[in-house]
């Protein structure tokens, strides 16, 4: 079992086993859940990147990285 204390400001650390459990890293936000049974769920508001896969439309016109580097470049100058 894992506890944590609560401390005056309201603050907690969350125990190292359940922050390796859930993956959780230094800057991830998570979110309290309360179910309608009265228990409260730690959700952890990580994504991983291929649940990014599809969320940007493809592109019209294929470009290659040489091009791309050139616009870089060029826009990096202006």
């Amino acid at each position: 079992m894992s506890i944590s204390t609560i401390t005056s400001k309201g603050q907690t650390t969350i125990p190292q086993d359940i922050r390796n459990y859930l993956s959780l890293q230094t800057g991830d936000q998570v979110e309290f859940i309360i179910e309608p049974d009265g228990h409260v769920v730690l959700v952890p508001l990580t994504s991983h990147v291929r649940e990014l896969k599809g969320m940007l439309p493809k592109p019209k016109k294929k470009i290659s990285v040489k091009q791309m580097k050139k616009v870089i470049v060029k826009r990096g100058s202006e």
